[in-house]
């Protein structure tokens, strides 16, 4: 019992004095594929700083995009009125010498001289893509129109516009103010 309690203990200990001999040829393979790995390791470490610089260099054009069309947008606000108001200001000066002579013209002259402001100011807005609502006849339309009233007619289609108390304006197809209307009823 002895015997194989030492046999035992001998299995449990390590074996300091095997040694495991490499195989003849196996060393050189090792050695080859360790020099293969640090290769594609290099490769892949090279590869992944090329595509770091081209994220890195994506990202900062990316950020200069961002701040020219912000500085743009800045520019297009503060600058973007500039044509209207260059064509607004015949009307102003039109007003002004309207308002300096009113008292002593007459009033064909001033009847005149507010038709010639009237024209500058339809130009104004006309360059500007500002169309003006005329709907009379038309069928009432609530998206384009803004009813004051109803009154019967004989004359004309029920829900139809009757007279444009005031006229209405789009720019560039899009509604500024409805057109205020009286619409007709069945008497």
């Amino acid at each position: 019992m002895r015997e194989a309690r030492q046999d035992a203990a001998a299995a449990n200990q390590p074996d300091t004095e095997r040694k495991v001999s490499p195989e003849a040829g196996a060393e050189p393979a090792a050695a080859q594929e360790l020099e293969a790995l640090r290769q594609a390791l290099a490769a892949a470490e090279e590869s992944t700083r090329t595509q770091r610089d081209l994220y890195l260099r994506a990202a900062a054009e990316l950020d200069n995009v961002r701040k020219r069309a912000q500085r743009d947008i800045e520019a297009a606000n503060r600058y973007g009125l500039e044509k209207f108001v260059l064509e607004l200001l015949p009307v102003k000066d039109s007003l002004e010498l309207a308002v300096e002579n009113a008292g002593r013209a007459d009033s064909a002259s001033l009847v005149a001289g507010q038709e010639a402001t009237l024209k500058l100011l339809d130009k104004a807005l006309k360059a500007q893509d500002v169309k003006t609502l005329d709907p009379l006849g038309e069928p009432f339309d609530p998206s384009r129109h803004e009813a004051m009233m109803a009154q019967p007619s004989t004359s004309a289609e029920p829900n139809s516009i009757l007279k444009v108390v005031q006229s209405g304006y789009e720019l560039n197809g899009r509604l500024l103010r409805p057109a205020r209307v009286i619409i007709a009823k069945a008497p």
